[in-house]
C-alpha cells in the first residue's frame, strides 16, 4: 500500500472517522480531516503530525465544501481517497417525524456526501485515479427496522447515488466503495450522534421500544470494532479490484444473506405474476 495517498475523511471527530484518522496518521498516510468544529477535531485526533491536515466544515455549504477540499490539494499536492462518513441517526416513526427533522437528515446523509463528490472528483478525473468510499449502513440494504424508515432511506439513497457513481468514474481509473456496517462500538447510538422526534405519539410503542432498546441496551454492546474496521478500509484502498458492496460486520453480512435470500423467494414464489405485464408477441 502507498503510504503517499493523500486521504480526505469527513465526520472525523468521532466513531468511525476518529478510528480510520488515527490508524492512518500512525501508519505514515497524509490525511485531512473534517468536523464541524477545528478545536473538538484537534482534540478527539490529538496529534500536531505533520501529516495531519484538520479543517473545520460545513457540509452543507458547498463553497466551504469546495474551499476545503483545494486546501487539502494546495497543502498535499494531490487527493486520492475520499470518505464521506459524516452523518447521523434519526429514530421515529414516519407519522412522528416532521418534514423538518426528515429533510434535514437526508441533508447531511445525503447531500452533504454528493457536495463531497462534486467537488472531489474534478481532480481525480485530472489525474485519472482515485477512491471514493460512501459509508452507508446495512439499514441502506435490509431496512426493517421500526423507527428508522428516514435514516434507512438516506442510507439506501447513498446506496443509490453509489452504484450511479461506480459506472460514471470508472472510466476516469476512479473506485467507489459503499461500505455498510453493522453495530460498532462507537458513540452513534448516543444522543449527539442519534436524534429522535420532538412530538412523539403514544400510539408508537413499537418504535419507542426499539428506540429505548438501542439507547439502554445495544449502546456499548455494539459487537463491531472500530479500529479494525479502519484496517479493513485501509486494506481495501490498497486492492487492485477493490469490492463495491462492502459489509463490515458479522452481522452486516446477516442481514444481507437475509435480505437476499427473502427477496430471492419472493421472486421465485411469484415470478408468473411479476413477469406478465409484457405485450403480446404477434405471431409471425
Amino acid at each position: 500500500m502507498n503510504q503517499q495517498k493523500v486521504w480526505f475523511v469527513t465526520g472525523a471527530s468521532k466513531g468511525l472517522g476518529l478510528a480510520l484518522v488515527q490508524k492512518l496518521l500512525t501508519q505514515g498516510y497524509k490525511v485531512a480531516a473534517t468536523s464541524r468544529t477545528l478545536d473538538s477535531l484537534k482534540t478527539a485526533v490529538g496529534t500536531d503530525n505533520s501529516n495531519f491536515l484538520p479543517l473545520a466544515l460545513d457540509l452543507l455549504n458547498e463553497t466551504d465544501v469546495q474551499r476545503a477540499i483545494h486546501l487539502t490539494i494546495d497543502h498535499f499536492g494531490s487527493l486520492d481517497v475520499v470518505v464521506n462518513n459524516a452523518g447521523y441517526g434519526l429514530v421515529g416513526a414516519l407519522e412522528e417525524l416532521s418534514d423538518v427533522e426528515a429533510r434535514a437528515n437526508f441533508d447531511v446523509n445525503v447531500f452533504g456526501a454528493l457536495n463531497i463528490i462534486r467537488q472531489a472528483l474534478p481532480q481525480l478525473r485530472r489525474q485519472r485515479s482515485g477512491h471514493i468510499f460512501n459509508i452507508a449502513s446495512i439499514g441502506g440494504f435490509n431496512g426493517g427496522f421500526p423507527g428508522f424508515g428516514i435514516y434507512c432511506a438516506t442510507k439506501f439513497a447513498v446506496h443509490g447515488f453509489s452504484e450511479g457513481l461506480l459506472h460514471e468514474a470508472a472510466p476516469f481509473g476512479i473506485h467507489t466503495t459503499l461500505v455498510m456496517p453493522g453495530y460498532f462500538r462507537t458513540n452513534f447510538l448516543e444522543g449527539s450522534s442519534l436524534l429522535t422526534p420532538k412530538q412523539e405519539l403514544p400510539e408508537y410503542q413499537n418504535v419507542r421500544d426499539v428506540q429505548l432498546q438501542h439507547q439502554q441496551q445495544i449502546n456499548n454492546n455494539q459487537p463491531g470494532d472500530p479500529d479494525k474496521a479502519a484496517d479493513v478500509l485501509i486494506a481495501v484502498a490498497g486492492m487492485n479490484t477493490p469490492p463495491f458492496h462492502l459489509f463490515l460486520g458479522s452481522d452486516a453480512v446477516s442481514l444481507a444473506e437475509q435480505k437476499m435470500t427473502a427477496v430471492q423467494q419472493e421472486v421465485s414464489d411469484n415470478r408468473p405474476l411479476m413477469t406478465s405485464t409484457n405485450f403480446e408477441m404477434a405471431e409471425a
